[in-house]
């Protein structure tokens, strides 16, 4: 029997968006979800759990702030206040690796601020704020400016990326520890149309692999010298060439650097109930140089997979399937990085963040 392990479920909420209740936290035993409680919450679409001081952090879709809560020892979560993000739509939050900030992607206003992580585990005020600019791309809606979807530290946390949709632009910035200022210090161009959404760096290699929701594409980029990123590889993340009925969503990375899974989301955007293209997993090998293999596909087990991560022993890839309202598990072959079955965990309302948090229910 293996220890019982915590999940929180951020999720959509509001009319316009979708029929979540907030953070939902289930406990997990021998792959089976049971849930704990629903703590009431308006969009909490990204989550980041701060293992030291055993804090979730939630940052509020189409608002402007960050919350953070306690989980407590049986794993409810209890509020301990919230911190402006001084910019709209937080699509993202991530610590960074020194465990003294917390950095948030302001997707709307086009901005990446940090914020310090205070003794108690909360956030004090912005320290530290990058306002992107450039020429946008040629989509009518989705590229009206600069929209940075994510940021992502580098496997050594020298510095970070930020894939700005809006501007298919990788962006290249640095924090600096003692001050919490940002710093830009490169960016590279994309295709047109692509759409940077989200990346993952290898864990061996100075590569990193963007997915591109618009054109439903992953890039490899060169990052032995991070201000000057360079594009070596692109590859499609669906089987159809034809991709005006499919957004691709979320990329993760096996530990062991062998695997990467991309996810694609059918339907032609947000407010579109799917399909009726395919919602699926994109599974690439990785080469010994870090390049990728052509892909094969799975079935996601639901539709519009927005967001898709691994369990830390790598042996389940779980996809919150936001539309059909459902999380659903994918076991992955380990030596082949191949699905082998795949079932539905739990039905919540439209899921779109996993955060594990090992080691608080015991």
């Amino acid at each position: 029997m293996n220890a019982p392990q915590l999940a929180y479920v951020g999720s959509r909420t509001t009319p316009e968006r979708g029929t979540g209740a907030g953070i939902s936290s289930f406990i997990i035993t021998d792959g089976r979800w049971t849930l704990l409680e629903e703590t009431p919450a308006v969009n909490p679409g990204f989550l980041v759990f701060d293992p030291v001081s055993e804090v979730l952090h939630a940052a509020a879709g189409d608002h402007d702030y960050i919350t953070s809560y306690r989980a407590e020892s049986d794993g409810k979560l209890q509020e301990l206040g919230r911190q402006p993000t001084l910019g709209t739509n937080p699509a993202h939050i991530c610590l960074d690796p020194s465990g003294r900030y917390v950095l948030a992607a302001n997707h709307t206003s086009g901005s990446v601020v940090s914020l310090p992580i205070l003794p108690d585990g909360t956030l004090g005020p912005v320290t530290g704020r990058l306002k992107f600019t450039g020429d946008p791309g040629p989509h009518r809606t989705d590229q009206t400016g600069a929209k940075p979807h994510q940021v992502v530290f580098s496997p050594a946390g020298d510095y970070f990326l930020v894939p700005d949709k809006g501007l298919d632009t990788i962006f290249t910035g640095t924090l600096d520890t003692e001050t919490g200022g940002l710093e830009l210090t490169g960016s590279l161009r994309l295709r047109e149309f692509s759409g940077p959404r989200h990346l993952v760096f290898h864990p061996h290699h100075a590569l990193a692999y963007a997915i591109n929701e618009l054109n439903s594409t992953v890039t490899v980029l060169d990052c032995s010298s991070p201000e000057n990123l360079r594009a070596v590889q692109y590859l499609p993340t669906v089987e159809d060439s034809d991709i005006r009925d499919s957004r691709a969503a979320e990329v993760v990375i096996s530990a062991d650097g062998r695997f990467l899974y991309a996810g694609n989301r059918s339907g032609a955007g947000d407010k579109t109930a799917g399909g009726p293209g395919d919602d699926t997993i994109a599974v690439y090998g990785v080469k010994e140089d870090g390049r990728l293999s052509p892909a094969s596909w799975t079935p996601s087990g639901g539709i519009r997979p927005r967001f898709i991560t691994l369990s830390g022993d790598g042996t389940t890839l779980y996809a919150a399937n936001e539309k059909s309202n459902s999380i659903d598990a994918i076991e992955i072959d380990m030596d082949s990085g191949l699905p082998r079955s795949g079932r539905r965990v739990v039905q919540t309302g439209s899921p779109v963040c996993i955060v594990f948090a090992p080691g608080v229910a015991e």
